[in-house]
């Protein structure tokens, strides 16, 4: 099936023959145990990473959720995964990788920069038990160690959209597995598994959603890593709740549709703001020029819907852009219907270290489902707003 039927029908196998058109809301924390003997086996069986065995009590939410595990089927189906494990949040899901990773005696993690800012801070923190490696793309082979546990990269990456050759990078890894966060692309346009990775990593809160009311985040992989995965998950708790994983299975029955619409306009709106004389530089896969390895067409099917900024002024002239915008909010996050910008230097990316932190010139933008004339006007009233002040 196309990627779109499966959107739509991904995870809602068996509602038929329940009597039951979409996903019920199951809110039970606990569940009834037929008998001691049963009831202690199933909660073996789940706290060590097994999947439900039929007959079998799910015994408490911690351990297995019916809607979680319906959102876990459709996002697998998607990337095309044998499985996938979801967690309260995508930093609960990088959370989980790594103690999995530290657990098995692999402490040390090779990373690509830019990357998320949360995802920077936790790795060069040590937070986690982790020891940390950046490398360019180039390098990654050089700096595998025997006690190297995941290869961890962004493709395209925050907040600078730079794409990164998945292939390559696993070729490089060779047996140590190599993670993707995939929150800017989704499946929608790339599939890492299919490109050599061991992991995809979405924060689900973003596009999957895509409404900016649940958060959430998901991890599609193997059988041997989704049993890791469950069992930091069962022990930490960083569960994803039945009425997040309610609308994050809804949201990903739109998904291709949302993806493909926002993108057309983001490449319109892209080409549009380079002619501005404000705009020093329009970071977007799709422009001329900015994906010089070909991996559009080849890695990734399109360039996506987010948009980096690079203003004419640094940091003052961000702070009034960004205040001179009316229909684009000033929040942050991205993938939701309605379009955002930041500034990320001073928000997501405040406690990267300062000489891998993006220019303070730059602003992200997450475009929705607005009209592209719409859009345009907002952006280049603010942008004139901008180019006024500094000639007064």
């Amino acid at each position: 099936m196309r990627i779109e039927t499966l959107a739509v029908h991904a995870g809602m196998e068996g509602l038929t023959e329940s009597g039951s058109h979409v996903p019920t809301i199951d809110l039970s924390t606990t569940n009834p145990l037929p008998d001691i003997e049963s009831g202690g086996d199933s909660y073996e069986n789940l706290a060590n990473g097994g999947d439900l065995i039929a007959g079998q009590s799910a015994v408490y939410r911690r351990l297995w959720q019916p809607g979680v595990a319906r959102f876990e089927d459709a996002l697998a189906a998607l990337e095309v995964a044998e499985g996938a494990v979801a967690f309260s949040s995508g930093m609960a899901a990088l959370t989980a990788c790594l103690i999995a990773t530290v657990a098995a005696g692999k402490p040390h993690i090779v990373a690509l920069r830019p990357i998320y800012g949360g995802t920077d801070r936790v790795l060069d923190t040590g937070l986690l038990g982790t020891e940390i490696t950046w490398c360019e793309e180039e390098t990654v082979a050089a700096a595998i160690r025997p006690d190297t546990g995941l290869v961890i990269l962004e493709s395209p990456a925050n907040p600078t959209l730079e794409m990164v050759d998945i292939r390559r990078i696993a070729d490089q890894a060779g047996d140590v597995p190599v993670l993707v966060d995939n929150t800017f692309a989704t499946p929608v346009l790339q599939r890492p598994l299919e490109h050599g990775a061991t992991l995809v990593l979405h924060s689900a809160t973003k596009y999957i959603g895509g409404h900016g009311d649940a958060m959430g985040g998901i991890v599609a992989t193997n059988r041997d890593w989704m049993t890791r995965l469950r069992q930091v998950r069962a022990l930490t708790g960083g569960l994803l709740g039945p009425f997040e994983a309610y609308l994050l299975h809804r949201g990903i029955r739109t998904l291709p549709v949302r993806v493909r619409a926002q993108q057309a306009t983001a490449m319109e709106l892209a080409t549009r703001l380079t002619t501005h004389p404000m705009v020093a530089k329009v970071h977007y896969p799709g422009l001329p020029g900015q994906d010089p390895r070909g991996l559009l067409g080849r890695q990734i099917e399109g360039p996506g819907s987010l948009i980096a900024l690079e203003l004419v002024g640094g940091y003052d002239a961000a702070a009034q852009f960004i205040a001179g915008c009316r229909l684009v909010t000033h929040a942050v996050s991205l993938g939701g219907i309605d379009s955002l910008v930041q500034h990320p230097a001073s928000l997501t990316h405040r406690p990267v270290a300062a000489h891998a932190r993006p220019d303070g010139g730059i602003v992200r933008l997450s475009i929705g489902l607005e009209h592209v004339d719409d859009l345009t006007a907002d952006l280049t009233a603010a942008l004139d707003r901008l180019a006024l002040a500094v000639a007064i």
